[in-house]
């Protein structure tokens, strides 16, 4: 709203002859509107500093240099500035960025451990402000006010001191991020030009930088720190003096310095082009005005009323978070670096980056399409530049890098997405190709397929095998159905027959018996099966939360579960269960109604299924219900973590008054309308406008639609009529109806699975002793399964009995078709010993409790898989009854080493031996042998050499320990993973 409601939706509203209020802020500018300071609290780990639209700079204080809430560089609980940083994240889950700190001092420094206790300043609460383009902060220790704007490639800083004082500021190089490399040199007397490479969440981070001066200044010598050790020989004190990365500047009385910083990610050179280009002047509220109206014509194309001030805050400031990233990374004149660190040069369009893909194809590239067309080209065309050139498309980019983060191939769904929806000014034929492309291959870092290969051949990705086996069985599921989808438009019909078959994969991890997407080893789920428990088998979340993860046949779906009542109490539940989290605890799982978790992004769609069902009342109740407890105006007003816009898209969405369930679909399922007026100035000229005509906290629900002027029945719009414009009426109630309840109305999502059956189970147990019964079931109840023991296949009639290790292979039938093919072979275990595990081993590594050690399972070398059992910041002891005296020639204890998480093998196991279980005697004690400062992971059995006696045999295994100054974990205590323990006796 920049004054008024728009003309036509104005009469829109007269016309309807109801008393809708005008909007609550109708003077004010959209930049006003929003509050950079919601999410900067609770999880939300946004920042409240300085940006343009998408801009290359985020410059922004920094309180927070450590820990999961510091991911944006800020919190606001904290209480002191350590400086102002050129590069932020917005809400992500995992730290990086706050390259190139300057710390404005008046020359009086604090003691400290190192330089940004030293330079830090405290600052109140009263004296911070900021609306989008703007931060100001008074800091205390350095009697100075501080003004932060930018241009989009440029961080532009006021500095006011109280009075005027000596002035030195602190450049500091090694600030946050581990640093790799770095130069930084003076050019004449106001200016400053340098390089940053580190190494952080992105490997090889590299942001150069040149910074003008209103000031001519001194370079003061480089600061040096005092460092002591201790002489292993002598143990005598020594001290030595080592110069750091942070550089003082001089700049003598002054009473304003005003700094402009040009960022680049090409050179020095590119950086003083953009400064050059883009900072010309020294008005710093020229600049800041035009930043404000970048952000005014940005915010203002999309127009709402709503019924408080408060909600018009929340709304505004969740466009401007959808509207900070991506980020742009090339520069003025088109150059920016590759994916493999050469220089290329962007032609039509600029090159971007930032792109959290897992989170962001669900709302946020949606919302794009609509309201950033243009800008969605770039992205579409970053993410081929960066297959051309790194060999993959992006799955969490960052900085040019491959992170490695997260799950699933969604650059997929986000250039079909737009594809169908009209953004078509790319090339198809190498789209394809990335696309195809990237469903086989992993990523490139790591080096592995990230379960694919298991899921193109299996049907499906075993637990044992990868970890996070459910969670990317249906995300990959969704991908290849976008692939299909897309293929399918450019005439590649081989091709989507092909991935449409594999898109129905998820199936094969679907359990009737439960109604849950299970993980499974072979033919079987894997045993002690808890819906409510976080475990590694799902990407931060538990069953219930991707158990309605199938956006692409949500149809099939239902049918899977058996009908449409199934389908509707399985959703209630979602919401309705009183049931707790269970597991490990993930601390990315918050926002929680029922076990839909609204602070993750797996559960966004959930509450617009409804309609699938003909229950669209129940979708309005769900989205009014999040709007209003999940989101307010206060620092913790998200329930979550950002995460690059896709919170506050969900928002935008939902206040407008609906959601895209199925990003690459066309339709848009019907909520219910949070604003009283909208309208959306779009791109091609046209405008759609919304209004909700009745509404109240209680009138809530939709009694009719109007789509110009004409009574709309369905729950769902098409992207062609948003495009279109029009004049889209909710007419509201107070009590639920039946809109949207007929058959026709409702939204259809559904595969062709003519071609597919859905893979049967295998119910027997992992491990048995002296027989197990075994039956097999499958989804598909129209199909005959067939199976085998050893070879010799029956069709399947009814359980049977096994009393031998033995393959048990099956595989269902329905005339030439057929299922893909499992085997199962449970473990006969030929002892009878028992183990009691004195140490407490942690919940969400506890591999199926005590017996796992002595199950004869053999896990492979991924912590992840749950076969490994861990134990943290302790030893591990244990007592094993084998129930008689008995001659043992070795035993073997299988640990795991991989540091980068924090696991060590032990430092040594030791072996006891006992006759009566109270009186132990030494055996051995097996030392670790192998370096404890690589990388690589390996597994290493610690076996006895010494034959013995025992009827009793306890081990212990001691921790490695505190993790060691050289590592990232410094000071943390280290973890210790134990598989198998096999015990070799004499027959």
């Amino acid at each position: 709203m920049l004054k008024a409601l728009p003309l036509l939706l104005l009469a829109l509203v007269l016309s309807c002859q109801v008393n809708q209020p005008l909007p609550v802020n109708e003077q004010v500018a959209p930049h006003l509107l929003v509050n950079p300071f919601i999410g900067t609290g609770g999880h939300g780990h946004t920042y409240p500093g300085a940006t343009r639209p998408f801009g290359m700079v985020q410059l922004s204080p920094d309180t927070r240099l450590d820990g999961w809430d510091g991911c944006g560089g800020y919190h606001y609980t904290d209480s002191l500035i350590y400086g102002f940083s050129h590069t932020h994240l917005q809400g992500t889950g995992v730290s990086d960025y706050g390259d190139i700190l300057f710390m404005p001092t008046n020359n009086q420094v604090h003691l400290g451990s190192n330089w940004g206790e030293r330079y830090r300043s405290a600052f109140s609460k009263e004296t911070e402000a900021a609306h989008a383009g703007y931060y100001t902060v008074h800091l205390d220790d350095h009697n100075l006010t501080a003004e932060l704007t930018a241009t989009e490639r440029v961080g532009i800083h006021r500095y006011s001191f109280d009075s005027p004082d000596s002035c030195v500021l602190f450049i500091d190089m090694a600030h946050r991020d581990e640093l790799l490399s770095y130069q930084l040199e003076p050019v004449g007397d106001s200016m400053i030009v340098g390089f940053r490479q580190s190494q952080a969440w992105a490997t090889d981070q590299r942001i150069y930088f040149a910074a003008h001066f209103s000031e001519a200044f001194e370079f003061l010598d480089q600061t040096y720190e005092e460092v002591y050790s201790t002489d292993p020989e002598t143990g005598e004190l020594t001290q030595q003096i080592e110069l750091v990365p942070v550089f003082p500047l001089n700049f003598e009385v002054t009473d304003t310095l005003m700094i402009k910083v040009a960022l680049s990610s090409t050179s020095v050179e590119g950086a003083i082009k953009n400064l050059n280009a883009e900072a010309t002047h020294w008005d710093f509220e020229g600049y800041k005005t035009a930043a404000e109206e970048a952000w005014d014509n940005e915010l203002s194309a999309i127009e709402v009323a709503m019924p408080t001030a408060e909600e018009e805050e929340i709304f505004y400031t969740a466009l401007y978070h959808s509207y900070t990233v991506p980020n742009m990374w090339s520069d003025v004149d088109g150059v920016y670096r590759g994916m493999d660190n050469r220089l290329y040069q962007m032609e039509d369009h600029f090159q971007y980056t930032v792109f959290s893909l897992w989170d962001t194809f669900r709302a946020t590239h949606p919302l794009y399409t609509i309201t950033q067309r243009e800008r969605s080209k770039g992205f579409i065309n970053s993410f081929l530049n960066m297959h051309r050139q790194g060999g993959q498309l992006p799955m969490w980019e960052l900085a040019g890098n491959y992170t490695g983060c997260m799950i699933g191939y969604h650059s997929v769904p986000v250039i079909v997405d737009a594809y169908n929806k009209g953004i078509t000014s790319f090339d198809t034929n190498l789209a394809l190709e990335a696309m195809l492309h990237t469903s086989y291959l992993g990523d490139i870092e790591e080096e592995t397929d990230l379960g694919k290969d298991f899921f193109v051949h299996y049907g499906y990705i075993p637990s044992s095998e990868e970890h996070e086996s459910v969670s990317k069985t249906l995300e990959y599921s969704y991908d290849d159905w976008c692939i299909a989808s897309f293929a399918q438009q450019i005439g590649r019909e081989d091709i989507a027959d092909q991935y449409e078959k594999r898109s129905l994969n998820y199936r094969n991890l679907y359990n009737p018996k439960t109604r849950f997407f299970q993980p499974r080893n072979g033919a079987s789920f894997i045993p002690n099966f808890d819906p409510e428990e976080v475990n590694f088998n799902f990407t931060e979340a538990n069953a219930w939360q991707y158990n309605f993860f199938v956006p692409h046949d949500v149809n099939g779906h239902i049918d899977l579960m058996g009908d449409e009542e199934t389908f509707g109490n399985m959703l209630d539940s979602l919401f309705q269960t009183e049931a707790q989290l269970a597991g490990r605890h993930q601390v990315d799982i918050t926002g929680l109604v029922g076990q839909y978790a609204h602070g993750n992004e797996p559960s966004h769609h959930m509450a617009y299924l409804y309609p699938y069902i003909g229950q669209q009342w129940k979708s309005a109740e769900l989205a009014q219900q999040l709007m209003s407890e999940m989101y307010s105006t206060q620092p913790d007003g998200l329930s979550g973590n950002e995460d690059c816009g896709q919170m506050s898209s969900w928002y935008i969405f939902s206040a407008l008054g609906f959601y895209p369930v199925t990003p690459g679909d066309t339709k848009y399922i019907i909520g219910s309308p949070r604003v009283t007026n909208a309208s959306l100035h779009l791109e091609n000229g046209k405008a759609l406008y919304i209004s909700a005509l009745n509404k109240s906290e209680e009138a809530i629900y939709i009694d009719h639609i109007t789509w110009g002027g004409e009574v709309y029945t369905r729950s769902y719009i098409t992207h062609d009529m948003i495009m279109a414009g029009g004049e889209l009426v909710f007419h509201m109630t107070s009590s639920p109806t039946d809109f949207g309840k007929e058959i026709a109305d409702r939204p259809v999502n559904k595969v062709n699975d003519a071609n597919f059956l859905s893979m049967p189970i295998i119910d027997a147990p992992m491990t048995y002793r002296d027989e197990a019964e075994v039956s097999i079931y499958s989804a598909d109840t129209t199909s005959t399964i067939w199976y085998s023991i050893d070879g010799e296949w029956s069709e399947y009639d009814g359980p049977f009995t096994v009393t031998e290790q033995k393959r048990i292979s099956t595989h269902a039938q329905q005339g030439d078709m057929q299922s893909f093919g499992a085997y199962s072979e449970p473990i006969r275990i030929t002892h009878d010993w028992d183990i009691s595990i004195l140490s407490e081993y942690d919940n969400q590594y506890a591999a199926g409790g005590e017996d796992a050690l002595i199950d004869g399972l053999i896990g492979n070398a991924n912590f992840k898989t749950g076969i490994w059992q861990g134990y943290y910041g302790k030893d591990f002891e244990a007592v094993i009854d084998l129930k008689e005296m008995t001659s043992i020639e070795q035993v073997r204890t299988r640990a795991l080493q991989d540091i980068k998480p924090w696991i060590w093998y032990p430092s040594e196991v030791i072996y006891y031996a006992s006759e009566d279980g109270e009186n132990f005697t030494l055996v051995e004690t097996v030392k670790n042998t192998s370096p404890t400062d690589s990388y690589a992971i390996t597994v290493m059995p610690f076996s006895s050499t010494k034959p013995f006696m025992a009827r009793y045999l306890k081990l212990v295994a001691k921790s490695f320990g505190t993790i060691p100054d050289w590592h990232l974990g410094r000071g943390n205590p280290s973890w210790l993973f134990l598989d198998e323990i096999q015990i070799d006796v004499t027959q």
